[in-house]
C-alpha cells in the first residue's frame, strides 16, 4: 500500500500539471519516461526521489513549496481514513466504478462535499 504522503505528493503533482495543461505523456516526455510511470508517480505508486521531483518542479514551472502545500492536511485526513472501517468501504467502492469519467465525478463531489 502506498504511503499517504506518496500518495497526496502525486496528487498535487497532477493537480498542477493539469493546470499547467500538460498530459501525462508530454510531462514523461520532459522527464525521459513513459507516461505509465508518471501515472505510477501520480497515483503514489512510485516514489519520486529528490532529483525526480526536481525535475518535475522544473517542467511544471513550480516550486517544491508548491508541490507540498496542502500535503500536511491531506495526510492527516488519510490517516484518519485508514481507522475508519466505512470509510475504507467507500474508498473500495468508488475504486469500483469502472467508468473512469464516472469515478472522478464522484470524487470530484466527495472533495467539493468536504469543503463545505
Amino acid at each position: 500500500m502506498a504511503h499517504p504522503v506518496d500518495v497526496a505528493v502525486g496528487n498535487r503533482v497532477r493537480e498542477l500539471r493539469t493546470r499547467a495543461g500538460l498530459s501525462q505523456t508530454d510531462l514523461g516526455e520532459k522527464l525521459g519516461v513513459s507516461f505509465q510511470q508518471v501515472q505510477k508517480y501520480e497515483k503514489g505508486v512510485n516514489r519520486m526521489g529528490a532529483s525526480r521531483l526536481i525535475q518535475i518542479c522544473d517542467a511544471l514551472k513550480v516550486s517544491i513549496a508548491d508541490v507540498f502545500d496542502g500535503v500536511e492536511s491531506t495526510v492527516d485526513a488519510a490517516q484518519k481514513t485508514l481507522v475508519d472501517p466505512e470509510a475504507m468501504r467507500i474508498a473500495r467502492d468508488i475504486q469500483r466504478i469502472e467508468n473512469e469519467n464516472m469515478r472522478m465525478a464522484v470524487k470530484q463531489l466527495v472533495r467539493t462535499m468536504s469543503r463545505a
